[in-house]
């Protein structure tokens, strides 16, 4: 192992900025050239490879996004595509590849692998939506960013005695929902895991009316989506003022916190670790702090377990 390369590569999440210092500088300890790989495969394709040293990480630990950019390439779904690819990094007489993002760019990471190229991947993606790991990277700020907005609204929300509903990203996993709705002390949280029950919502909402509560704050994956028609409906039946909030792409944003700087730091350091021990198709993980890794193909497949114990505190202490 003499030179390796990084690329970042479907959604942004904060803390890959992070990883990619860790994996260079942690690199160019062992001894290792590294080379830095713009806009993902796509940049792969299109030759946008340059050496980095320690300066190009310089002062991007604090920073949200990712300074390698990054690019969706359904292309590299063809094997001719993915072949082209692996005599790039021939050429450019790359060894092995960090690749940072979800179970898309796993996929491709382990397809790589197949074709000689050694391949280590690591999680980032806000919606912490990957089965064999308990954190993502970037999930935790993206919990941060939810549960500031939710703070400013419930201010507004009190004063006018409102009911609040809040769309937050989560397209098949609710976790953002569940964490940001438990900490931010909402009265129901909607999940595409569970579902909702509209009657149910608007129970709860009348019983705390009744009891002299003057706001009720709603928080909903956008994987079961609709908060300006479920707001309509909650209007509707319960005759209190409802409004909903869609916080996007804002939640992708921002410096990343201390949790997420460590995490990606612990991880860029493990990544370039299991190159130089010539390990490939493997991705990092981890359990609480510690740092895991696994088969790619092996924790691809593992099936994603709700975490409905603290669904079930949530909604114990929600009224």
């Amino acid at each position: 192992m003499k030179t390796i390369a990084i690329l970042t590569s479907g959604g942004d999440a904060p803390g890959m900025n992070a990883a990619i210092r860790a994996v260079v500088r942690a690199g160019l300890d062992k001894g290792l050239k590294v080379m830095g790989i713009q806009r993902g495969y796509s940049g792969l394709l299109n030759g946008e490879i340059f050496e980095m040293n320690r300066n190009s990480v310089s002062d991007i630990i604090q920073r949200g996004g990712t300074i390698l950019k990054t690019a969706r390439c359904t292309e590299f779904k063809k094997e001719e595509v993915r072949k082209k690819a692996a005599q790039i990094l021939k050429v450019y007489g790359i060894d092995g590849l960090v690749v940072i993002g979800g179970d898309g760019s796993f996929t491709g990471a382990r397809l790589l692998s197949d074709l000689g190229v050694k391949t280590i991947g690591i999680p980032g993606t806000i919606d912490n939506d990957l089965p064999y790991t308990e954190f993502t990277l970037g999930f935790d700020t993206a919990l941060n960013t939810v549960l500031d907005a939710i703070n400013k609204l419930r201010d507004t929300s009190t004063s006018h005695e409102r009911i609040s509903i809040v769309e937050v990203m989560g397209r098949n996993c609710g976790d953002i929902a569940l964490y940001a709705g438990l900490a931010g002390g909402a009265e129901s949280i909607i999940v595409p895991e569970k579902g909702y029950n509209l009657d149910d919502i608007c129970r709860v909402i009348l019983d705390g009316k009744q009891k002299g509560k003057l706001h009720n704050l709603i928080l909903v994956a956008e994987g079961v989506g609709g908060a300006n028609d479920l707001a309509e409906k909650i209007e509707e039946i319960t005759g209190i003022e409802t409004r909903a909030t869609i916080l996007g792409h804002i939640q992708r944003g921002g410096s990343p916190s201390a949790f997420d700087r460590i995490l990606a730091s612990k991880m860029g350091a493990r990544a370039v670790e299991l190159l130089v021990e010539g390990k490939t198709a493997r991705v990092i993980g981890c359990n609480g702090m510690n740092i895991i890794d696994l088969d790619t193909t092996e924790a691809l497949a593992m099936p994603r377990k709700f975490d409905e114990k603290t669904y079930e505190i949530a909604k114990s202490l929600s009224y």
